[in-house]
């Protein structure tokens, strides 16, 4: 039996539209086995039909779903929406959930403990279920490992070598990431100069941050199923001159960072010169 001391969570769930897909998101926070949450709603403009999905919820369980939009009701991105959630959070805890992916019933409770467990990190993150039989049951789903060991702390700044933008292995989705709030805002949250076009690597940018600076535990759990579809944001990454482009605009993003923060590691600027000469030949 869980005790009343246990740890509120921010669930942070941006949208735009989608509307089935959102009723989804928001019945696998319900049912979640860990009571402690509050989920966040932050509409990023959509039409009619998602925005009376999303109030309905906020109406059912006043107690435990906020529904927000920006002003006039305006599209602002998902970087801006999620920090505005996260604006509004009252948990220690953030969890991110996007609007078209789904938890499974132990997701939270897996991950608080594992913080529990492990007091010294200050990010948990986890495979993913890449979700295709969602819409074709004769499709197989497949279980994406992050590029590393599993099952253990990692101390700054060895993920970012290690994990893709700068290292070869798979990055952690958002939806399978929970983080303690002191650590968010010491990040300075999402960059919102990645928005539009280049929204494609802004979680790259927030991950880079932490992996930078803060203690992450990579668990070999996978609670989260990821929907893999067409007209998806990781899709573009397909058209090669989009691609590249975002992709550059992030490294320099990272090489000033680096800079402004003066963190001196070697490897770590020597993997961004790299990249950065790959991408410009």
């Amino acid at each position: 039996m869980l005790l009343p001391h246990y740890p509120l969570v921010s669930v942070i769930i941006p949208f735009l539209n989608g509307g089935h897909w959102l009723a989804e998101a928001i019945e696998s926070v319900i049912s979640q086995s860990y009571p402690h949450w509050e989920a966040i709603l932050i509409d990023d403009g959509s039409e009619e039909e998602t925005t009376n999905i999303a109030k309905g919820y906020s109406h059912r369980y006043p107690e435990k779903i906020i529904y927000t939009d920006h002003s006039g009701h305006i599209n602002k991105g998902v970087t801006i929406s999620r920090n505005t959630g996260i604006g509004l959070s009252k948990g220690s805890f953030i969890a991110f959930l996007d609007a078209d992916d789904c938890w499974l019933q132990e997701k939270l409770l897996y991950q608080v403990e594992l913080f529990k467990q492990h007091p010294a990190t200050e990010m948990v993150c986890e495979p993913s279920l890449f979700w295709y039989s969602w819409s074709n049951a004769e499709k197989e789903d497949m279980i994406v490992n992050i590029g590393v060991e599993a099952d253990r702390l990692y101390h700054p700044p060895e993920l970012i070598k290690s994990l893709y933008p700068l290292g070869k292995g798979a990055p952690p989705c958002p939806t399978g990431i929970m983080i303690k709030k002191e650590a968010f805002k010491r990040s300075g949250g999402f960059e919102e100069s990645f928005r539009d076009v280049y929204q494609l690597y802004e979680d790259q940018a927030f991950l880079s941050k932490i992996y930078l600076h803060e203690n992450v535990y990579v668990s070999g759990t996978s609670n989260n199923l990821y929907r893999k579809r067409p007209g998806s944001l990781t899709e573009s990454a397909n058209d090669e001159k989009h691609y590249k482009k975002v992709r550059l605009f992030f490294l320099n993003w990272l090489k000033e960072y680096v800079k402004l923060h003066q963190l001196e590691d070697d490897t770590v600027m020597e993997l961004i010169t790299s990249a950065l000469t790959d991408i410009n030949s």
